[in-house]
């Protein structure tokens, strides 16, 4: 039997004298999406062959594979390029649950009451629970959900043990997660493992984008790394501690050194101590990230892209209307069309109109 982090059984098994895997999932899911998931990354080269599944006893047999280390330097370049075929698959599925980053962006009752926990349960003492709070406001405020974005995603490699290296090539097992999600998901939680600085996140998203990301794009994509610190502060606090205060005195290692251990294979998730350790190292890579100007510019940047109309204060100056520049004015277009206002007797002043 073959350890894994999400509880199912999961056994190597021999046929005539071939290993495959055989995994029995016991989570609460939904197989039958889990199952067109996993066979679609298959028959894209992406996750290990497919030889059986059953949906109704969820039951897998795969292709067995043999891993190895996987250098991080090779990680930087490889897994983007393996994200970007995956994100260009056929739309998955989309699911009745988020087990990802994007949760936190999905308002409504579910989320709601989560966060109600959350702050209940007093885990963060009294200012860190409002800084927490306060950024995590801030970023959704600004974070668009445009479906333009929504690709196929895996939505569970925050875990190294879910990208396997044959000593060839990289494979992405473990599709119980994947639904159709924000393809910057699944960048931010890779590029937390692999990425360290500047450069090296440049080298990535060329990877992914396949040319140098434009200003947009990173900035999107910055703010979907502060989200991912969020979730899994949240998230990995909650589940370690059981609700109960934790010590907040001890100090905890540095993010990347950190993942440097788990993608070494070093640190033991399903510990509870260990949850809250990583929920902690999260806390306090957003908190150093917030204070930096690259912060404040991304918040800018997407807002600018993605900001609702505001409201159009039409000022009269001699007879005509001056609009305000580059505002969109659907109001005063309808306004136009019903023939209360004549297009003439407005002036434009490089403000582009649109419905």
């Amino acid at each position: 039997m073959i350890k894994d982090l999400a509880s199912s059984m999961v056994y190597r098994i021999i046929v005539h004298g071939s290993p495959f895997l055989l995994k029995i999932s016991t989570r609460a899911t939904d197989p039958a999406r889990h199952y067109a998931c996993m066979k679609a990354a298959a028959d894209a080269g992406l996750s290990p062959r497919v030889w059986y599944t059953n949906i109704e006893d969820s039951i897998s047999i795969t292709d067995f594979v043999e891993a190895q280390p996987l250098p991080v330097s090779e990680a930087l370049v490889h897994l983007p390029a393996l994200l970007r075929n995956l994100h260009n698959l056929p739309p998955f599925p989309r699911a009745p649950f988020n087990t990802t980053c994007t949760f936190l962006l999905n308002k409504g009752p579910a989320l709601d009451g989560y966060l109600q926990q959350f702050q209940a349960t007093s885990i963060l003492p009294k200012a860190e629970s409002e800084e927490f709070f306060a950024r995590y406001r801030e970023v959704s405020a600004v974070y668009p959900h445009d479906d333009a974005e929504l690709v196929s995603s895996h939505n569970d490699l925050f875990k190294p043990d879910n990208i396997l290296f044959d000593g060839q090539r990289i494979w992405l097992i473990d599709w119980e997660a994947a639904f159709l999600n924000d393809r910057y998901a699944d960048l931010a939680v890779v590029a937390n493992q692999v990425v360290t600085n500047d450069e090296e996140e440049m080298v990535y998203l060329k990877e992914y984008f396949g040319a140098a990301p434009d200003h947009y794009q990173r900035a999107r994509f910055h703010l979907m790394q502060q989200m991912a610190h969020l979730f899994y502060t949240l998230a990995f606090l909650f589940l370690g501690s059981s609700g109960q205060p934790i010590n907040w005195s001890e100090p905890v290692p540095e993010l990347s050194d950190y993942h440097r251990r788990m993608w070494a294979g070093k640190i033991d998730l399903s510990d509870k101590d260990v949850k809250i350790v990583y929920g902690r190292v999260h806390w306090e890579r957003l908190l150093q990230n917030v204070q930096q100007a690259r912060y404040n510019e991304a918040l800018r940047i997407v807002a600018d892209r993605h900001r609702t109309h505001k409201a159009c204060i039409i000022q009269p100056d001699r007879g005509r209307y001056q609009l305000p520049a580059d505002e969109p004015h659907p109001e005063l277009i309808a306004t136009i069309l019903t023939g209360k206002i004549h297009a003439e007797h407005f002036e434009q002043r490089d403000c582009v109109l649109s419905g």
